[in-house]
């Protein structure tokens, strides 16, 4: 963590990626890329138990701009809950009534049929309907209409009506994600679909900017930038674009995490010698110190219920995962397998930590179960980076190396399922998974 207390003592390219990613003021380094890539969901692995659904063609979908059933269906697969059936051929839509006996045979529990229609006004009418094929029974269905650039979010919508019903857990396809590129000379904080997909561009600078975190309404986004030539940390409303200064004192200003109440962050500052972590307003203010330590301390995230902050810590020699009261006092460490582990993100139920872990000169995921301490590396890749949960603790987005270049993937809390988010014209890094969206 030496880059922590000087970070032009190592040239930053020669960091290990994980390294690289918000210990105080690691400068961003990578390749150049198009200013907006666009991906394709590649889902690999196969689940302990996933539920065979069939997602039929909507009716006249075939001239719509985007092709409904498939979003759902790749949504669906993506979460590691349900194995797509093939529907080819299959002439359905909302208002059929399906041969149960013909889904059955094919191997469905369930089926989802719907029709797509354009309106003289030029907006989309979608319906759908959900069936329990086991019973022959109608779950329900829903009905949008829309412009053509909110077509892939009905798709998102449909795809979590059908796994709350299915699963009795909230979805969390229409949630979006943050991530960060770098374009030719210019840095991009990114807002996306859960799938990687309908990016738009938040902020562009000519300096770099890291740490992107959401805030707990889904509004806001708390960042580090660099265009003041040393880390400052913003807030950046998404809706109108404005932004404002929450902490830009002497030396470095790092590592935002949100409380769950959105009211106050922890930040890690150097303004007292040393890198040290402490709460400050969400407006800003003077910020409070949590810990009198002669240690490096950094990467703070708050626990689901605001009354613990889990950190990274040189404390004991070596970077470890610790956790101390939100209100501050002792810190108590949280990992003891592995020499190098950093990057915390803890599941909003609470039950999980995500981290990165150096495992023989490669930084992999874990997933420790916090009520036994059970630790699981989740990865076959060496450069895995910036963990975060979905908001129904269900995955995990994180950035990682394929073939030299940097992507986003997804994985399932086992690793069993994973999907890969590839810019296909470059890189993309520091992913954070944004709230539930207000019903």
């Amino acid at each position: 963590m030496t880059t922590d207390r000087n970070p032009t003592s190592l040239p930053v390219a020669a960091l290990p990626l994980p390294q690289r990613r918000h210990l105080l003021a690691a400068l961003i380094t990578t390749p150049a890329l198009p200013a907006l890539a666009q991906f394709r969901v590649e889902v690999v692995g196969v689940g302990m138990t996933q539920r065979p659904i069939a997602i039929a063609p909507f009716r006249a979908e075939a001239q719509s701009p985007q092709k409904i059933s498939a979003i759902v269906q790749a949504d669906l697969e993506r979460s590691g809950q349900f194995a797509a059936v093939d529907a080819a051929g299959q002439a359905l839509d909302e208002s059929s009534r399906p041969d149960i006996a013909l889904w059955k045979q094919k191997g469905a529990e369930s089926l989802a049929t719907g029709s797509i229609t354009r309106l003289a006004d030029g907006r989309f009418d979608i319906r759908f309907r959900l069936w329990d094929v086991v019973k022959g029974q109608d779950l329900g269905g829903q009905s949008f209409v829309v412009t053509q650039g909110d077509l892939r979010l009905v798709a998102h919508r449909i795809a979590d009506f059908i796994y709350e019903k299915l699963t009795g857990e909230r979805g969390v396809f229409s949630t979006r994600i943050t991530y960060v590129t770098k374009g030719g000379s210019r840095y991009s904080l990114w807002v996306a679909d859960a799938d990687g997909e309908n990016a738009q561009s938040a902020l562009s600078s000519p300096e770099p900017i890291i740490s992107p975190a959401w805030s707990p309404n889904g509004g806001q986004l708390a960042y580090v930038s660099f265009e003041s030539r040393k880390p400052v940390v913003y807030v950046h409303d998404v809706a109108s674009g404005r932004r404002r200064l929450i902490a830009n004192f002497r030396g470095s200003n790092s590592a935002p995490a949100w409380a769950p109440d959105g009211r106050t962050l922890a930040v890690t500052l150097s303004r007292d010698g040393g890198s040290q972590l402490y709460t400050i307003d969400a407006n800003g203010g003077e910020p409070r110190r949590l810990m009198q330590s002669t240690a490096i301390d950094t990467e703070p995230v708050f626990a689901g219920d605001g009354r613990t902050i889990f950190f990274v810590s040189d404390r004991g020699g070596a970077p470890q995962i610790y956790k101390v009261s939100a209100s501050g006092g002792s810190a108590e460490r949280v990992t003891f397998s592995g020499s190098y582990n950093i990057s915390p993100t803890v599941s909003p139920d609470g039950k999980w930590l995500a981290y990165i872990s150096r495992v023989g000169g490669a930084f992999k995921l874990h997933v420790m179960d916090l009520s036994t301490g059970t630790v699981n590396a989740i990865t076959d890749t060496t450069a895995d980076e910036s963990p975060s949960f979905a908001p129904n603790s269900r995955l995990i987005v994180y950035a990682t190396q394929q073939q030299g270049r940097e992507s986003l993937m997804t994985t399932t809390l086992d690793g069993r399922i994973k999907a890969r988010l590839a810019g296909q014209g470059g890189d993309i890094r520091e992913p954070d998974w944004g709230p539930f969206q207000k019903q």
